[in-house]
């Protein structure tokens, strides 16, 4: 008899996303399968379809491979050491998987460790673009009843965009800037505004810019728009090299700069003005540190990022959303989420 397989959304090459038929998950001691539901497309997943995402050229990651890091779905089984409790139980799951050993993961900051792996991103750990998952149960999150599959999905950006925004020490009386009105700089957004601050939004196009002043960012402008206003913080969410310097030149002296968009190409900036400005930078990778707390402010509805998704489709038109095709019926907002299961 044939093993099973299922259906999974496989990245072959550059440009090259096809419909496959793969085998089913079995977990691993202390490990659980996920029955998934909702998968989001991010842009890390479009790098790696244009072929120009750095892992791929710097070994941690090579072609075929499954995508899929920003998902949510029902515990279906349960390996060797997992607690059966945990089957039926709706979730998400961390990215960023430590090896649990190293000094890095010893002292809580297994996101960055040098041997992780990562869900559908690094060291061949496939990703959530399946009709099933399987991830370690350390990685799971449970989500609450308010919590649904598309809020769930929506919990990896969120938990990057929290912790932008905790990083730019925001509160009532703040003013902060944020640069690119996508996905994260929405989000990020988001939670600056439930932190009690005054929001401005920086994007290129009049058609995200219309969209965030939709969801009451009304303080939208083009670089060529931007006031002259003191910025207590400026978060950096896009991919443009030139933009982590011009995040400098805008914040206030004594003011704080997030970096947490990613260019292709390297970006500079003159630290004599960091110093002289006497300004703090702060870098955020991962969403791991804050995925509990993004769960916990959309169970309490102080976020509602449900907006930002544009559209959901099946396994089939996964190729053409990491192509850059706008759906047919889509909404305005930036991002896209696929359900594994529909036909």
């Amino acid at each position: 008899m044939s093993a099973p397989t299922m259906r999974a959304a496989v990245l072959t090459a550059p440009g090259e996303c096809s419909v496959q038929q793969v085998p089913v998950p079995r977990p691993a001691a202390g490990e659980a399968v996920v029955d998934v539901e909702r998968v989001g497309v991010c842009g890390t997943d479009v790098e790696f379809f244009t072929g120009e995402m750095a892992y791929l050229h710097e070994g941690h990651a090579r072609f075929p491979m499954r995508l899929g890091h920003e998902w949510a779905g029902v515990v279906r089984a349960v390996g060797d050491g997992v607690d059966p409790a945990w089957i039926g139980r709706r979730v998400m799951g961390d990215t960023m998987l430590g090896d649990g050993t190293c000094r890095r993961c010893l002292r809580g900051h297994q996101h960055v460790c040098a041997r992780r792996q990562e869900v559908g991103i690094r060291g061949g750990r496939p990703g959530a673009l399946a009709e099933q998952l399987a991830v370690p149960v350390t990685a799971l999150h449970e989500l609450p009843g308010g919590v649904d599959a598309m809020l769930g999905a929506l919990v990896e950006p969120g938990g990057n965009a929290l912790r932008a925004a905790q990083a730019a020490e925001l509160g009532p009386g703040d003013r902060v800037l944020i640069l690119g009105p996508g996905t994260i700089g929405l989000l990020t957004a988001m939670f600056a505004r439930a932190a009690g601050a005054e929001v401005h939004l920086m994007g290129q196009t009049g058609a995200s810019l219309d969209f965030a002043r939709s969801l009451g960012f009304t303080s939208a402008w083009t670089e060529q728009q931007l006031p002259d206003l003191p910025f207590d913080a400026v978060v950096d969410a896009t991919n443009a090299a030139y933009l982590p310097a011009r995040a400098l030149d805008l914040v206030e002296p004594a003011g704080r700069v997030v970096y947490i968009g990613l260019a292709g190409t390297p970006s500079h900036i003159d630290t004599r003005r960091l110093a002289l400005k006497d300004v703090t930078a702060v870098g955020v990778l991962s969403a791991s540190p804050g995925l509990a707390a993004t769960i916990a402010a959309y169970a309490a509805g102080q976020v509602d990022p449900r907006p930002l998704v544009a559209a959901t489709v099946g396994l089939d038109q996964v190729g053409a959303v990491l192509a850059g095709e706008r759906i047919p019926g889509a909404g305005p907002g930036p991002k896209f989420h696929v359900d594994p299961r529909a036909r």
